[in-house]
């Protein structure tokens, strides 16, 4: 731990993942490189962890002795609540935060969120959508119902996304690109780095194409889809994104 290697044994796997998940360092700043060379497949019980390779064997001996084995997954990690509950957080389902998820003070993930390890929020942030690994997401920001970033775990990606603050994702939206601060995806728009987008001026007159990756970062953009062209479009974001504090400020 002391000069950040990547991890060589399970136990230092899962003091890595607890330290993200109780807010001692942020996502990307400890090295995780090969993280799943070290964990084993486990069935994640109410009796505890046991290898995946042992589960039937164990219901069969449960039910002899006239018990219940409920099993929660069957994963490498474990749901986050399982080992650590942060403070000033809501999670409606438990089971869709990974051992390892980073939930800033303040942060509502709801049923349908997800938020897989060494990845989350800075708080407070409402998340109805999936943060795939590696992404971390400002604070003020909303990730809308059914909305997708992606990741860097699969697929070939490599450039971690983030998303600034005051942002917001429409349901069904999607993001393969960094945003700055006050940018907007509208709803169903999945935006990836070779999506060709027109920018707009203030007229609404087209002023040039460019892949989305090269607006990657930038503050202050809406994008959209035009409803008639079926053209992605891109203009300055004149709207200002604001979670309701009502569902953040008593977690």
């Amino acid at each position: 731990m002391i000069e950040d290697k990547p991890p060589e044994t399970t136990p230092e796997c899962y003091l890595k993942l607890h330290c993200l998940s109780h807010r001692l360092v942020k996502p990307n700043q400890i090295n995780l490189d090969g993280i799943f060379n070290h964990l084993k497949t486990i069935a994640w019980t109410n009796h505890g962890p046991i290898d995946a390779t042992e589960i039937d064997d164990v219901i069969t001996k449960m039910h002899l002795l006239g018990k219940r084995v409920d099993i929660t997954s069957v994963d490498k990690f474990p749901k986050m609540t399982d080992y650590v509950v942060p403070p000033s957080v809501r999670i409606a389902n438990t089971s869709r935060v990974r051992l390892g998820a980073y939930l800033g003070e303040g942060t509502t993930v709801m049923h349908e969120g997800f938020v897989n390890f060494n990845a989350g929020t800075e708080g407070p942030n409402m998340v109805e959508g999936r943060i795939s690994a590696g992404v971390f997401c400002a604070k003020g920001t909303d990730i809308g119902g059914g909305a997708s970033i992606m990741g860097t775990l699969s697929g070939g990606g490599k450039e971690t996304i983030s998303i600034g603050q005051g942002c917001l994702l429409g349901a069904n939206s999607g993001i393969g690109i960094s945003l700055g601060d006050n940018c907007i995806v509208e709803a169903g728009l999945y935006i990836t780095a070779g999506t060709i987008v027109s920018e707009v001026d203030s007229m609404h007159k087209e002023k040039n194409l460019k892949k989305a990756r090269e607006l990657s970062k930038a503050n202050d953009l809406l994008f959209r889809r035009n409803s008639v062209s079926g053209q992605v479009e891109c203009l300055r974001n004149k709207s200002t994104v604001a979670l309701n504090s009502d569902l953040h400020k008593s977690n």
